[in-house]
This record gives structure tokens, sequence and C-alpha cells, in this order.
């Protein structure tokens, strides 16, 4: 990109892009302040803001990162989450602005704990936790001024439990099970007797996400696919019968068709309700773009239409409603724009950004947005990708990165370091191959267990798209990715070896066998519901991991990881270093002692990401 005359923007350092800050995980207090996480500091912690543009207050000052903020609804005080040294181990804390203090919840450090929510009177918390059996989750209740064993357990899980909130009396539970990424339950369970009622028997794979009370507590509204939908649409199951029906999600006023159909093209991915004032938000997925609904519940299952906001073209999500429903917060982001949080005015639609996430100097409109693209594959599918592209000339290298999950989706939301690469002169490709999620359940189910390396065949596609562009130099494509990204970044360099000129993994799987018997006990069986089993499939389960096909590659390699990652152990990137390197292999690996599954620390990321950039001068 040039100026009107012609003179190219600033190169500015990877440190100065790592320096571009994000404010998100809005949470509104009963008398209208705002808290959000902020990474000013370089990791997440809590600040509350008085008033759009104000300058904030910082409340928590740890090394470590803060993973959520929610204010009670009764009185000035909050819970945030933290982990220690990326372990996912999760604890609760209780903080009181006015006075500083902060009382730890839980104090039980080798437990995670899943926050469940506020009842309305501020005077319980919920949560699910594996304390008594580290493979199963559990629900907890426990007293605002209650800790660590003073919890009660309310309910005895055996598998993946999460909250879905109080119901509006505060008598019941939402809980959710999930047993895959496309296939989860909801029930409602009674808090003083322990009662769990299944509210979504199915046969099959279905998803019920979501799950959030309506205001009476006689309804809960999700979203699902039940009755053989192929995407997630608007629902609500009355608790007494267990029925379940679609809402309709009037049109605008000069158009009143139904636009929540189950037969719908793109998935609603998510609700929000206030219970006192009827008001609801859901978000639908358009090729991975946030279009928002708000709107009333003038009945159970309608939903009538209230002004859209005026939001960036991006994503959109984390939806907190004021005391009285009239206002919401939320975060926003676009591919050219970084994250920060909104007020919206219900009733009128109008959108106040009310934080100012600094963007580290670097002008913004130097930020460049991707084209949504679609690319042929090997069986006639079109794949969707994101193309960014920077404006020089002649033949640029192009960094294929490819997200995690897999069940996961590359959305058009701001990354720092894809604007330093295209800054610097790489373009990047951000494919969301079959397996990814956003696109409906039957492409989300194409790369199951023996189909995994048709996703792999995606890849390899996308590579023959890009080479024959004008843009790319088809000797300098380079693959990228983290976590199942990484495992597919390793398949594509052993499948593929002629085709890469360089290959960075990050936190990924080396060996689907290994990474099975050695991940977080709580992740195994909702992840073999995905990859396979270690019991029926560990023969195909080898045959396709790259640590097993390491003599193929040709493409030098970095590896990067966290010593305390608990999803995807560092044994992963030891044995595929060692194995890369005994073939003869450029090969350079990364650890850090202090990180996890990625890398929050701002010190960590400048010194992994200076060392990609300087991996990526030598070989690209």
């Amino acid at each position: 990109m040039t100026d009107p005359d012609g003179h190219a923007p600033p190169a500015f350092d990877i440190e100065r892009y790592l320096n571009i800050r994000s404010a998100y995980g809005a949470s509104l207090s009963p008398n209208g302040t705002l808290a959000f996480l902020m990474d000013t500091t370089g990791v997440p912690q809590v600040w509350t803001l008085e008033s759009p543009g104000a300058w904030p207050d910082q409340h928590t000052f740890y090394d470590e990162r803060v993973t959520f903020v929610s204010w009670s609804p009764e009185r000035e005080e909050f819970v945030f989450g933290m982990d220690e040294g990326g372990n996912e181990r999760q604890q609760l804390f209780r903080l009181t602005p006015g006075t500083g203090e902060i009382r730890g919840l839980t104090a039980m450090p080798d437990a995670k704990h899943r926050w469940g929510g506020w009842s309305h009177d501020g005077e319980r918390i919920a949560f699910t936790s594996n304390r008594r059996e580290e493979s199963v989750f559990d629900v907890y209740v426990q007293g605002r001024d209650e800790r660590g064993a003073d919890a009660r357990l309310v309910c005895e899980g055996d598998g993946w439990l999460t909250l879905g909130g109080w119901s509006p009396d505060d008598t019941r539970l939402i809980v959710n099970e999930a047993y895959s990424n496309f296939d989860q339950d909801v029930s409602v369970l009674d808090v003083d007797s322990g009662e769990r009622r299944h509210l979504t028997p199915h046969d099959g794979t279905v998803r019920h996400l979501s799950a959030s009370w309506g205001p009476d507590g006689e309804n809960v509204y999700l979203v699902t696919d039940a009755g053989d939908a192929d995407t997630l649409y608007l629902a609500r199951i009355d608790v007494e019968t267990g029925a379940l029906s679609p809402v309709t999600v009037e049109g605008d006023v000069d158009t009143p068709e139904n636009r929540n159909s189950p037969d719908g093209d793109w998935e609603v991915d998510g609700v929000a309700i206030d219970h006192d004032s009827r008001r609801l938000v859901c978000s639908r997925n358009v090729d991975g773009y946030t279009e928002l609904t708000v709107g009333e519940l003038t009945a159970p299952g309608r939903l009538d239409p209230l002004p859209t906001p005026d939001l960036p073209r991006g994503t959109a999500g984390g939806v907190s409603f004021d005391a009285d429903g009239d206002r919401f917060a939320l975060s926003a982001s676009a591919a050219a724009t970084n994250t920060n949080v909104s007020v919206v005015d219900v009733k009128t639609g109008e959108t106040e950004r009310w934080t100012r996430a600094a963007t580290a100097g670097i002008p913004r409109d130097t930020f460049v947005a991707p084209e949504l693209v679609h690319y042929p594959t090997f069986d006639g599918r079109e794949i969707p990708a994101y193309f960014s592209v920077p404006d020089v000339a002649g033949q640029v290298p192009v960094i294929v990165d490819i997200h995690g999950g897999p069940e996961s989706q590359r959305r058009p939301s701001f990354s720092a370091t894809k604007q330093y690469f295209i800054n610097h002169g790489y373009a990047v490709f951000e494919p969301n191959v079959r397996g990814s999620s956003g696109y409906g359940k039957a492409y989300g189910h194409l790369d199951d267990v023996e189909k995994r390396m048709d996703s792999v065949k995606d890849i390899e596609s996308a590579v023959d798209w890009l080479c024959d562009h004008p843009a790319v130099d088809p000797d300098r494509v380079v693959a990228l990715g983290g976590s199942y990204g990484g495992f597919m970044v390793l398949a594509a360099l052993t499948e593929y070896p002629d085709r890469w000129a360089a290959g960075i993994d990050i936190v990924g799987i080396a060996n689907f066998v290994t990474f099975l018997e050695n991940t977080g006990d709580w992740r195994r069986k909702l992840r073999e519901a995905e990859y396979g089993s270690l019991e029926d499939d560990r023969e195909f389960l080898e045959s396709i991991s790259p640590s097993n096909n390491i003599d193929r590659i040709a493409a030098p390699l970095f590896v990067l990881h966290g010593e305390n990652d608990p999803r995807v152990p560092v044994s992963e990137a030891h044995q595929i270093v060692e194995e890369a390197r005994e073939q003869g292999v450029p090969v350079r690996e990364l650890v850090f002692e202090d990180e996890g599954h990625g890398f929050s620390k701002l010190d960590n990321r400048i010194e992994a990401y200076r060392a990609i950039v300087d991996f990526l001068d030598e070989h690209v």
C-alpha cells in the first residue's frame, strides 16, 4: 500500500505489531460500569470504564493472564478467572473495586474450574470442576463468601460438563454435556435436590449449543441442528414438556419473512437473553462474518426485530446486558480493525465504542483487509479462504496459515502478526478446509477419522491455486499453523514435501497415538470422537501421524511449544524435532517454560515471533 504521493508505509518491526492492544470480554455492572479484559501490560488484565472513551482503571496486576470477568448482578464486585503458566487449571477470585480486596474463591490449584455464573440475587456462584476426578466435571454451588472446600457438590458428572446459567428464580441451572464438538446434550439441574432432567434426547450426533434460560424460566433457548438440519438455527425447548421448536425470527419491517429457518444457508452460532426485558441478541455466521439480530420475545416462539447495531464488518460476540436490558456491551473486531468493546442502545441500535485499545502508533489505514475467495479442491468442492496480498510490485512469498480445532474456523478478525507479515511483503492465505465449523454439519464431518487426510489434500489444492495466482511466487510458499493446525503443517510437509519453502509448527500434534495417550484426561474422550480411538483406530492413527512419515520431509522446519501445555504435550514437539534432525532437515525448536497451549505473555510472543521472522528471513 502507498500513500497518494507514492510513498510506502513505514515497516515497523514485529515487537511494535505485538504491542497492538485488544479490549474484549465485556461485563456491565448494576450501575453501568463496564469491566473488560485488556492486554496493555502484555497479558490480559481486568480494567473498568465509567463512560465511553474515559480513562480506564486497572484492577488486576498479575504476570499471568486473566481469562474472564463477570460483575455481580447486585453488588459492585466481580469474579475473575486466572490460571498459572498456561496450565488451564483456572481458579476463581472475587474482587471489590472500591477497596481493591481480592479473595480467592476456589483455592484448589490442581483442579480446573469453569465459570457458570452468578445467581440473580448475587449471593451464590456456580461452576463445574474436575476436583473430584481429573477426567470428569461435577457441578458446584458456592456462597459468595465461601472458599475452597466450602463449595457444595450438587451433581456428579461423568464427562465434559459446563453450565448455561441460573434460572430466573435461582432454583435451577442449565447443564451442558459435550461428547464431541458436533454432539451435545442439555439438562436442567435442580440446585436443592440435585435432580438432573435431560431435555435433548437424540440419536446420532446433534449439536445443542449456547443454551440460555428464557425470561420466565419455562423455556430454554439454544442453537441446534436437531431434526436433521445441516445448519444451526435458534430454537426453544419447553422445559415442562421437552418439546423443541424453531423460534420465528421476523425479518425487517419491510421483509417480514422468517430469518431463522432450519433450512438456512448459514448458522446461528450464539444467543444471549435478558430475563426482565425479554430482549434477545443472536448472531449468525455468514461466511465467517457476524450478522447480529436484536429483538424482543413478544411470545415464547417469536422474536420481533429491533434496529441492527452499526458495527465493523467482521466478528462480534460476548454480549452483556445492563441492569434494565436497555443496553448491551459486546466485543467487535474486523480484519483491519483491532478488537474493542462497544455498547449498543437496544431501542435505537446506536452503537458507541467505549474502549480505545491502542495500535502501538501504527496507522490504522495501513491495515489490510482480506478478500474472501473460494478455490476448487480434489473432489470438486469449493473451499472458502481469506486472502490478503500486500500492495507491492512483483511476486511475493505466501504464508498458508492453517487454523486449529479442527472444528474451528478462520474468521475475519484482527491479527497483529498477520498485519506484520503483510506489511513486510508476505501474502497470507487462510483456508477453512473441510472439517471447519461455520459451514454446516455435513461439511464439519468431512474429515472425521478415516477421512482425516482429505483435509490435507485441501491444503495441496490451496497451493495449486496460489501457484497459479499472478501475485504469488510459487517457490516461496510457507505452511504455518497452531495446535491441530500444527499437525496440518507437519502433514502437509510430509505428504507434499516439494511444495513448501518452510514450515512453522506451533504447539502441534506430531503423532496422534502419543497425543491421545498423553493429553489431559478430561479431553481424551472428546478428542477420540473426532480423531478416532486408541482402542479401535490405533493402526490408522499411526499411519497418518507425521512423526511416522518424517523421512519424506524436505523443507526447513521450526517447532514452537509451551512446557506446560495440557492439551498437546510438549513431548510432541520434542519427538518431531529429534526425528527431523535425524533426516538432516534444517530444524529449530523453541520451548517456553512458562507457557501452555499457545503463548500469552508479551515477552514470550515477541521472542517467538522474532524467531519466526528470523527463520523466514533465512529460509524464505
